[in-house]
Protein backbone atom coordinates (compact mmCIF):
# COMPACT_ATOMS: atom_id res chain seq x y z
CA UNK A 1 0.00 0.00 0.00
CA UNK A 2 1.33 3.46 -0.94
CA UNK A 3 1.61 6.47 1.40
CA UNK A 4 -1.33 8.15 -0.34
CA UNK A 5 -3.50 5.04 -0.01
CA UNK A 6 -2.73 5.07 3.72
CA UNK A 7 -4.39 8.49 3.81
CA UNK A 8 -7.47 7.27 1.95
CA UNK A 9 -6.55 8.95 -1.35
CA UNK A 10 -7.42 7.08 -4.55
CA UNK A 11 -4.30 6.21 -6.54
CA UNK A 12 -3.46 5.10 -10.09
CA UNK A 13 -0.73 2.52 -10.67
CA UNK A 14 2.00 3.75 -13.03
CA UNK A 15 1.65 0.55 -15.06
CA UNK A 16 -1.84 1.67 -16.12
CA UNK A 17 -0.36 4.62 -18.01
CA UNK A 18 2.85 3.06 -19.30
CA UNK A 19 6.05 4.98 -19.98
CA UNK A 20 4.80 7.44 -22.58
CA UNK A 21 1.40 7.87 -20.99
CA UNK A 22 3.15 8.72 -17.73
CA UNK A 23 5.36 11.30 -19.48
CA UNK A 24 2.28 12.89 -21.10
CA UNK A 25 0.50 12.97 -17.74
CA UNK A 26 3.38 14.44 -15.74
CA UNK A 27 4.30 17.09 -18.31
CA UNK A 28 0.86 18.19 -19.53
CA UNK A 29 1.12 21.48 -17.62
CA UNK A 30 4.79 22.12 -18.40
CA UNK A 31 5.30 25.02 -20.84
CA UNK A 32 8.61 26.28 -22.21
CA UNK A 33 9.08 29.99 -21.51
CA UNK A 34 12.56 30.81 -22.78
CA UNK A 35 12.84 31.90 -26.40
CA UNK A 36 15.93 29.72 -26.80
CA UNK A 37 13.91 26.58 -25.94
CA UNK A 38 12.85 25.67 -29.48
CA UNK A 39 11.61 22.14 -28.71
CA UNK A 40 10.97 20.65 -25.29
CA UNK A 41 9.49 17.33 -24.26
CA UNK A 42 8.05 15.07 -26.96
CA UNK A 43 10.86 14.25 -29.37
CA UNK A 44 14.11 12.26 -29.37
CA UNK A 45 16.00 15.30 -28.07
CA UNK A 46 15.34 18.81 -26.81
CA UNK A 47 16.31 21.60 -29.22
CA UNK A 48 18.00 24.76 -27.92
CA UNK A 49 18.84 27.83 -30.00
CA UNK A 50 22.49 28.71 -29.29
CA UNK A 51 23.10 31.06 -32.21
CA UNK A 52 24.22 29.77 -35.59
CA UNK A 53 23.08 26.20 -34.84
CA UNK A 54 20.66 24.30 -32.67
CA UNK A 55 21.99 22.37 -29.70
CA UNK A 56 20.40 18.96 -29.10
CA UNK A 57 20.09 17.47 -25.60
CA UNK A 58 18.82 14.04 -24.55
CA UNK A 59 19.01 11.87 -21.42
CA UNK A 60 18.66 8.10 -21.03
CA UNK A 61 18.66 6.08 -17.82
CA UNK A 62 19.65 2.40 -17.74
CA UNK A 63 18.84 0.40 -14.59
CA UNK A 64 20.19 -3.02 -13.65
CA UNK A 65 17.43 -5.61 -13.63
CA UNK A 66 15.23 -3.47 -15.87
CA UNK A 67 17.36 -2.55 -18.89
CA UNK A 68 20.28 -4.95 -18.54
CA UNK A 69 21.32 -8.17 -16.82
CA UNK A 70 24.96 -8.35 -15.73
CA UNK A 71 24.88 -12.15 -15.68
CA UNK A 72 25.40 -12.00 -19.44
CA UNK A 73 26.07 -8.33 -20.27
CA UNK A 74 29.85 -7.64 -20.16
CA UNK A 75 30.57 -4.34 -18.45
CA UNK A 76 32.65 -3.11 -21.39
CA UNK A 77 29.74 -3.76 -23.74
CA UNK A 78 27.38 -2.04 -21.30
CA UNK A 79 29.57 1.06 -21.28
CA UNK A 80 29.64 1.13 -25.07
CA UNK A 81 25.89 0.58 -25.33
CA UNK A 82 25.20 3.37 -22.81
CA UNK A 83 26.80 5.85 -25.20
CA UNK A 84 25.49 4.35 -28.45
CA UNK A 85 21.81 4.50 -27.47
CA UNK A 86 22.18 8.19 -26.68
CA UNK A 87 24.00 8.95 -29.93
CA UNK A 88 21.03 7.30 -31.64
CA UNK A 89 18.72 9.98 -30.21
CA UNK A 90 20.88 12.70 -31.75
CA UNK A 91 20.88 10.87 -35.09
CA UNK A 92 17.08 10.81 -34.95
CA UNK A 93 17.13 14.62 -34.98
CA UNK A 94 19.48 14.58 -38.02
CA UNK A 95 22.27 15.88 -35.79
CA UNK A 96 25.84 15.09 -34.78
CA UNK A 97 26.70 14.04 -31.21
CA UNK A 98 29.42 16.08 -29.49
CA UNK A 99 29.56 15.60 -25.69
CA UNK A 100 28.16 13.41 -22.92
CA UNK A 101 27.95 13.59 -19.15
CA UNK A 102 27.71 10.37 -17.18
CA UNK A 103 25.86 9.76 -13.92
CA UNK A 104 26.65 6.49 -12.20
CA UNK A 105 25.26 4.89 -9.04
CA UNK A 106 26.75 1.55 -7.97
CA UNK A 107 26.50 -0.83 -5.05
CA UNK A 108 29.48 -2.00 -3.02
CA UNK A 109 29.71 -5.26 -4.96
CA UNK A 110 31.42 -3.36 -7.80
CA UNK A 111 35.20 -3.17 -7.65
CA UNK A 112 37.48 -0.54 -9.14
CA UNK A 113 38.52 -3.10 -11.75
CA UNK A 114 34.90 -3.71 -12.73
CA UNK A 115 34.32 0.01 -13.18
CA UNK A 116 37.51 0.20 -15.25
CA UNK A 117 35.91 -2.29 -17.65
CA UNK A 118 32.73 -0.22 -17.85
CA UNK A 119 34.65 2.99 -18.51
CA UNK A 120 36.73 1.29 -21.19
CA UNK A 121 33.48 0.68 -23.06
CA UNK A 122 32.54 4.32 -22.54
CA UNK A 123 35.94 5.38 -23.90
CA UNK A 124 35.73 3.15 -26.96
CA UNK A 125 32.24 4.42 -27.84
CA UNK A 126 33.26 8.05 -27.37
CA UNK A 127 36.26 7.48 -29.62
CA UNK A 128 34.13 5.73 -32.27
CA UNK A 129 31.41 8.40 -32.35
CA UNK A 130 33.70 11.41 -31.89
CA UNK A 131 32.08 12.30 -28.56
CA UNK A 132 33.76 13.85 -25.50
CA UNK A 133 33.00 12.77 -21.93
CA UNK A 134 32.95 16.16 -20.22
CA UNK A 135 31.49 15.55 -16.77
CA UNK A 136 29.01 13.71 -14.59
CA UNK A 137 28.50 12.38 -11.09
CA UNK A 138 28.99 9.18 -9.09
CA UNK A 139 27.22 7.98 -5.97
CA UNK A 140 26.40 4.80 -4.10
CA UNK A 141 23.37 2.59 -4.66
CA UNK A 142 21.63 -0.03 -2.57
CA UNK A 143 20.05 -1.70 -5.61
CA UNK A 144 22.75 -2.45 -8.15
CA UNK A 145 23.99 -0.34 -11.04
CA UNK A 146 22.21 2.70 -12.46
CA UNK A 147 23.52 4.67 -15.44
CA UNK A 148 22.33 8.08 -16.62
CA UNK A 149 23.84 9.58 -19.77
CA UNK A 150 23.05 13.07 -21.00
CA UNK A 151 24.19 13.76 -24.54
CA UNK A 152 24.68 17.05 -26.34
CA UNK A 153 24.75 17.39 -30.11
CA UNK A 154 24.28 19.97 -32.79
CA UNK A 155 22.50 20.44 -36.09
CA UNK A 156 22.19 23.19 -38.66
CA UNK A 157 18.92 25.00 -38.05
CA UNK A 158 17.60 24.29 -41.53
CA UNK A 159 18.37 20.56 -41.20
CA UNK A 160 16.80 19.67 -37.83
CA UNK A 161 14.21 16.90 -38.14
CA UNK A 162 11.33 16.32 -35.72
CA UNK A 163 8.82 13.52 -35.32
CA UNK A 164 6.10 15.95 -36.35
CA UNK A 165 6.97 16.67 -40.00
CA UNK A 166 5.53 13.67 -41.86
CA UNK A 167 3.36 14.65 -44.83
CA UNK A 168 0.56 12.76 -46.57
CA UNK A 169 1.96 10.59 -49.41
CA UNK A 170 5.46 10.52 -47.87
CA UNK A 171 7.40 7.28 -48.15
CA UNK A 172 8.12 5.58 -44.81
CA UNK A 173 11.68 4.27 -44.76
CA UNK A 174 13.58 2.09 -42.29
CA UNK A 175 17.35 1.64 -42.10
CA UNK A 176 19.10 -1.69 -41.61
CA UNK A 177 17.07 -4.65 -40.36
CA UNK A 178 14.81 -5.30 -37.40
CA UNK A 179 14.15 -7.89 -34.72
CA UNK A 180 17.72 -9.13 -34.24
CA UNK A 181 18.34 -7.41 -30.90
CA UNK A 182 15.16 -8.89 -29.43
CA UNK A 183 16.09 -12.41 -30.58
CA UNK A 184 19.56 -11.91 -29.13
CA UNK A 185 17.93 -11.13 -25.79
CA UNK A 186 15.74 -14.23 -26.00
CA UNK A 187 18.79 -16.35 -26.70
CA UNK A 188 20.72 -14.94 -23.74
CA UNK A 189 17.75 -15.39 -21.41
CA UNK A 190 17.29 -18.99 -22.56
CA UNK A 191 20.92 -19.87 -21.94
CA UNK A 192 20.79 -18.15 -18.54
CA UNK A 193 17.80 -20.24 -17.47
CA UNK A 194 19.46 -23.44 -18.69
CA UNK A 195 22.61 -22.55 -16.74
CA UNK A 196 20.56 -21.92 -13.59
CA UNK A 197 19.06 -25.40 -13.93
CA UNK A 198 22.43 -27.01 -14.65
CA UNK A 199 25.48 -24.88 -13.69
CA UNK A 200 27.84 -27.44 -15.27
CA UNK A 201 26.35 -26.78 -18.70
CA UNK A 202 28.22 -24.31 -20.92
CA UNK A 203 26.09 -21.81 -22.90
CA UNK A 204 25.71 -22.68 -26.57
CA UNK A 205 25.78 -19.38 -28.47
CA UNK A 206 27.49 -20.64 -31.61
CA UNK A 207 26.22 -19.36 -34.95
CA UNK A 208 24.39 -16.44 -33.38
CA UNK A 209 27.06 -13.75 -33.48
CA UNK A 210 24.88 -11.27 -35.36
CA UNK A 211 21.87 -11.25 -33.03
CA UNK A 212 24.13 -11.21 -29.97
CA UNK A 213 26.08 -8.22 -31.26
CA UNK A 214 22.83 -6.39 -32.01
CA UNK A 215 21.72 -6.88 -28.40
CA UNK A 216 25.00 -6.46 -26.52
CA UNK A 217 26.76 -3.85 -28.67
CA UNK A 218 24.27 -1.93 -30.82
CA UNK A 219 25.41 0.87 -33.08
CA UNK A 220 23.80 4.28 -33.62
CA UNK A 221 22.90 5.20 -37.19
CA UNK A 222 25.58 7.80 -37.85
CA UNK A 223 26.40 6.25 -41.23
CA UNK A 224 22.80 6.73 -42.38
CA UNK A 225 22.85 10.40 -41.41
CA UNK A 226 26.00 10.80 -43.51
CA UNK A 227 24.38 9.02 -46.47
CA UNK A 228 21.32 11.28 -46.26
CA UNK A 229 23.58 14.32 -46.17
CA UNK A 230 25.54 13.06 -49.19
CA UNK A 231 22.23 12.55 -51.02
CA UNK A 232 21.22 16.10 -50.04
CA UNK A 233 18.08 14.75 -48.40
CA UNK A 234 16.57 16.09 -45.18
CA UNK A 235 13.76 13.79 -43.99
CA UNK A 236 10.38 15.31 -43.22
CA UNK A 237 10.17 13.36 -39.94
CA UNK A 238 12.36 10.87 -38.11
CA UNK A 239 12.65 8.75 -34.97
CA UNK A 240 14.98 5.99 -33.79
CA UNK A 241 13.62 2.47 -33.33
CA UNK A 242 14.21 1.67 -29.67
CA UNK A 243 10.84 0.20 -28.63
CA UNK A 244 9.81 -1.75 -31.74
CA UNK A 245 8.70 -0.65 -35.21
CA UNK A 246 4.99 -0.45 -34.35
CA UNK A 247 5.53 1.90 -31.39
CA UNK A 248 7.73 4.23 -33.42
CA UNK A 249 5.27 4.28 -36.33
CA UNK A 250 2.57 5.37 -33.90
CA UNK A 251 4.82 8.07 -32.41
CA UNK A 252 5.46 9.54 -35.88
CA UNK A 253 1.78 9.36 -36.77
CA UNK A 254 0.64 10.97 -33.52
CA UNK A 255 3.23 13.76 -33.63
CA UNK A 256 2.59 14.49 -37.32
CA UNK A 257 -1.20 14.10 -37.08
CA UNK A 258 -1.26 11.64 -39.97
CA UNK A 259 -1.96 7.98 -40.60
CA UNK A 260 0.71 5.47 -41.62
CA UNK A 261 0.33 2.19 -43.48
CA UNK A 262 3.12 -0.40 -43.54
CA UNK A 263 3.41 -3.72 -45.39
CA UNK A 264 4.47 -6.98 -43.78
CA UNK A 265 6.43 -8.15 -46.82
CA UNK A 266 8.52 -4.96 -46.82
CA UNK A 267 9.79 -5.16 -43.22
CA UNK A 268 13.57 -5.86 -43.34
CA UNK A 269 14.63 -8.92 -41.34
CA UNK A 270 18.02 -10.63 -41.49
CA UNK A 271 18.00 -14.34 -42.34
CA UNK A 272 19.77 -15.19 -39.06
CA UNK A 273 16.97 -13.44 -37.20
CA UNK A 274 14.38 -15.45 -39.13
CA UNK A 275 16.14 -18.73 -38.38
CA UNK A 276 16.43 -18.03 -34.67
CA UNK A 277 12.80 -16.87 -34.48
CA UNK A 278 11.75 -20.19 -36.01
CA UNK A 279 13.87 -22.00 -33.41
CA UNK A 280 11.99 -20.14 -30.66
CA UNK A 281 8.63 -20.76 -32.40
CA UNK A 282 8.21 -17.01 -32.74
CA UNK A 283 7.02 -14.91 -35.67
CA UNK A 284 9.99 -12.81 -36.86
CA UNK A 285 7.57 -10.05 -37.93
CA UNK A 286 6.30 -9.85 -34.34
CA UNK A 287 9.91 -9.52 -33.16
CA UNK A 288 10.45 -6.64 -35.59
CA UNK A 289 7.20 -4.88 -34.70
CA UNK A 290 7.40 -5.25 -30.93
CA UNK A 291 10.93 -6.30 -29.95
CA UNK A 292 12.87 -3.07 -29.69
CA UNK A 293 16.52 -2.13 -29.12
CA UNK A 294 17.37 -2.21 -32.83
CA UNK A 295 18.35 1.49 -32.82
CA UNK A 296 17.72 1.80 -36.54
CA UNK A 297 16.22 4.99 -37.95
CA UNK A 298 12.66 5.37 -39.21
CA UNK A 299 11.93 8.41 -41.34
CA UNK A 300 9.65 9.83 -44.01
CA UNK A 301 10.54 11.59 -47.26
CA UNK A 302 8.58 12.81 -50.25
CA UNK A 303 7.88 10.34 -53.07
CA UNK A 304 10.20 12.31 -55.33
CA UNK A 305 13.11 10.59 -53.57
CA UNK A 306 11.88 7.08 -54.40
CA UNK A 307 14.60 6.29 -56.96
CA UNK A 308 17.34 7.18 -54.46
CA UNK A 309 16.20 4.51 -52.01
CA UNK A 310 14.53 1.72 -53.99
CA UNK A 311 17.71 -0.29 -54.61
CA UNK A 312 19.83 0.78 -51.64
CA UNK A 313 20.40 -2.15 -49.25
CA UNK A 314 20.80 0.25 -46.31
CA UNK A 315 17.22 1.54 -46.67
CA UNK A 316 13.85 -0.19 -47.03
CA UNK A 317 10.60 1.51 -48.02
CA UNK A 318 8.16 -0.13 -45.60
CA UNK A 319 5.05 1.98 -46.18
CA UNK A 320 3.52 5.38 -46.81
CA UNK A 321 1.81 8.24 -45.02
CA UNK A 322 -1.95 8.76 -45.29
CA UNK A 323 -4.57 11.11 -43.93
CA UNK A 324 -5.07 10.74 -40.19
CA UNK A 325 -8.67 9.62 -40.79
CA UNK A 326 -7.36 6.41 -42.37
CA UNK A 327 -5.61 5.39 -39.15
CA UNK A 328 -2.45 3.33 -38.78
CA UNK A 329 -2.55 0.04 -40.61
CA UNK A 330 -0.55 -3.13 -41.12
CA UNK A 331 -1.05 -4.90 -44.44
CA UNK A 332 -0.35 -8.63 -44.05
CA UNK A 333 1.14 -10.79 -46.80
CA UNK A 334 -2.31 -12.13 -47.65
CA UNK A 335 -3.53 -8.59 -48.35
CA UNK A 336 -5.66 -8.22 -45.23
CA UNK A 337 -5.46 -4.94 -43.33
CA UNK A 338 -5.06 -4.80 -39.55
CA UNK A 339 -5.02 -1.93 -37.08
CA UNK A 340 -1.45 -1.23 -36.03
CA UNK A 341 -1.09 -1.27 -32.24
CA UNK A 342 1.85 -0.53 -29.95
CA UNK A 343 3.06 -3.72 -28.29
CA UNK A 344 6.70 -2.76 -27.87
CA UNK A 345 8.66 -3.03 -24.64
CA UNK A 346 7.61 -0.58 -21.94
CA UNK A 347 9.69 -0.26 -18.75
CA UNK A 348 6.65 0.96 -16.80
CA UNK A 349 4.36 -1.95 -17.65
CA UNK A 350 3.99 -4.78 -15.15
Amino acid sequence: MSLLEDKGINTTPISKLGEFGLIDHLTKNIKVKNASSVKGIGDDAAVIDVGDKYQLISTDILVEGVHFDLSYMPLKHLGYKSVAVNVSDICAMNGVAKQITLGLAMSNRFTVEALDEFYEGIRLACEHYGVDLVGGDTTSSTSGLMISVTILGEVEKENVVYRSGAKVNDLVICTGDLGAAYLGLQLLNREKEMFKENPTMQPDLSGNDYVLKRQLKPEAGIKYIKILKDLNITPNSMIDISDGLSSEILHLAKSSKVGITIHEDKIPIDYTTMNLANEFNMNPITCALSGGEDYELLFTVSQGHYDKFKKDADFTIVGYVTESSEGNNFIAKDGTSHLLTAQGWDAMKE
